[in-house]
């Protein structure tokens, strides 16, 4: 989505406000290319307390979309000229990368791939990378490059070039590359991730970012970087502290349906994470909830439930930091080809605080989520 930002002298002021983007121009470059900046810049003069010019960032919202529910995805553009790709932003891991030129996986052949020989701003370096995920998996090398992210201009952001992408996971997705969102500590080779970069070069007004997931396979999904939009949400945002920084992690104190305590009962450690489709556990604890729900296992690894009976479910309640987070069974059950199956998944995530659950894209659907990397903390409500 292309973003248009409208100057005016008169409107530039002391407060921050929400203005739409043009693709690939910042404010600081519109001033620039209208001889402004200098009399901007002597009207708002640099405070050495501050990383940037506050009233040079803006909130921008980078739209997604929603694939079948199972991925969301946005459009950035790498490079000068620009050349663009689909990236799954992804709050699991810490790392940009996209397919390149020089790889000769199948997985490259039918995406988009970098070329760094026609971008002028492109800079090699001699560091490899290698990215295992849950499913699917990279390795290349390392370079620097513009990145334009839902209209803000990254520059000198460290990416990587993959050179092989092994298995069929990555050969059928219909994204190109990974825009990692964690903590810079978990990105591999110790490249920055662009939410970090962005804070660095003062491009985001606050340091959070915030994300609503639309369901049905719906329009309007978005990642709001520098901000919160409060028409994604209804009542307030309630504060969970992060229990460790690295990936998004917090802690859930129970998980329990009709009042009753059916898993994490002396509670348990759980990441939020928009690359993540279903809401993940524990072999143990899974299988107990499936039990609970009334799900069987099919030939091919599905718990499947009655689909006539999913008015008669009963809700699923996490909660997190004395409040309760309530999954009714339509939004822990999917409809796929005429079977409904449970979209809570068995996953072995070991971690120094023993095994992670993951609060993927279906618990998101539900809650509209601020990740605070300023406070540490992450903020939850419910979603419009």
């Amino acid at each position: 989505m292309k973003w248009l930002l409208l100057l005016a002298l008169a409107a530039l002021s002391e407060c921050l406000v929400k203005l739409p983007l043009r693709k690939g121009k910042s404010l600081r470059k519109h001033l620039e290319e209208n001889g402004l900046l200098q009399d901007f810049l002597k009207s708002h003069p640099y405070n050495p307390a501050s990383k940037y010019y506050p009233s040079l960032a803006q909130e921008a919202g980078q739209p997604l979309q929603n694939y079948m529910d199972i991925e969301y995805f946005g459009t950035i553009y790498i490079g000068t000229p620009p050349q663009s790709f689909t990236v799954i932003f992804d709050t699991g891991s810490a790392n940009l990368w996209v397919p390149s030129v020089y790889c000769s996986s199948p997985a490259c052949s039918n995406h988009q791939r970098f070329n760094p020989q026609q971008s002028s701003t492109f800079q090699s370096t001699s560091q490899s990378v290698s990215i295992q995920y849950g499913t699917g998996s990279m390795t290349g090398f390392l370079g620097y490059d513009t990145v334009q992210v839902a209209g803000i201009e990254d520059t000198n952001q460290i990416f990587g070039l993959s050179e092989t992408e092994p298995g069929t996971f990555l050969y059928s997705s219909p994204f190109d590359g990974i825009l990692g969102l964690a903590y810079p500590n978990i990105a591999s080779s110790g490249a920055t991730p662009v939410f970090d970069n962005m804070i660095n070069q003062g491009l985001v007004p606050q340091e959070v970012f915030s994300v609503y997931l639309s369901s049905d396979d719906q329009s309007g999904s978005v990642v709001i970087f520098g901000g919160v939009d409060s028409s994604y949400y209804t009542g307030s945002l309630n504060w969970v502290p992060l229990s460790a920084e690295g990936y998004w992690q917090i802690t859930v104190e129970s998980i329990s349906m009709n009042g009753q305590v059916i898993a994490c009962s002396q509670s348990c450690q759980a990441i939020v994470d928009t690359g993540t489709s279903r809401l993940t556990g524990p072999p143990t604890p899974i299988a107990d909830i499936q039990y609970y729900i009334g799900a069987s296992q099919d030939s091919n690894g599905d718990y499947i439930v009655n689909c006539n009976s999913i008015s008669n479910m009963a809700n699923i309640v996490f909660t997190i930091n004395g409040m309760d987070y309530t999954l009714t069974p339509s939004a822990y059950v999917s409809q796929v080809r005429g079977y409904c199956i449970s979209d809570f998944e068995a996953m072995n995530l070991p971690s120094n605080s023993g095994d992670l659950w993951i609060l993927g894209d279906v618990f998101i659907r539900e809650f509209f989520v601020v990740f605070d990397r300023g406070n540490n903390q992450v903020g939850l409500a419910v979603a419009v």
